[in-house]
């Protein structure tokens, strides 16, 4: 978790360091990505940690979260500031559609992960079954 705190900031350091010096958001695009990757990347730790633990993970993961989100305020800021009109909403339209399509591709990959798995399981049924009548046959004509 903490990596991935580590990243999202240091990935807005660059954001902000971009802006600043040239006043182009379009120079901090890989940064963005990094950015949005490593928030996703905290995401998906948090909500998949153990409901089970108590104690100081839980508010580490919530300060994390926290900082996250703080970065991410700062961000729509400088794209509402430094871009063009609606390009924070373009932005989070994208991000969604981004984010719709990756998952997609996830359940498109494990799909074909399980017909894959389905067929060869189905091939050595078949191959075992064949072995077997052949060996029925074998002993029967004897």
């Amino acid at each position: 978790m903490l990596a991935e705190l580590a990243a999202a900031n240091a990935a807005f350091a660059v954001i902000k360091q971009a802006v600043t010096n040239s006043g182009d958001l379009a120079r901090a695009g890989t940064a963005i990505a990094k950015f949005v990757g490593a928030k996703e990347d905290l995401e998906k730790k948090v909500a998949g940690k153990s409901k089970s633990s108590v104690g100081g993970s839980d508010l580490q993961a919530f300060l994390a979260l926290e900082q996250v989100k703080e970065a991410e305020y700062q961000l729509k800021q400088i794209m509402i500031y430094t871009g063009r009109p609606r390009l924070w909403s373009d932005w989070q339209a994208f991000q969604a559609k981004c984010r719709t399509d990756r998952r997609e591709a996830q359940k498109k990959a494990r799909r074909r992960k399980q017909f894959i798995l389905e067929m060869f399981v189905g091939a050595i049924a078949v191959f075992l079954m064949v072995g077997i009548a052949g060996t029925v046959a074998y002993y029967l004509r004897k």
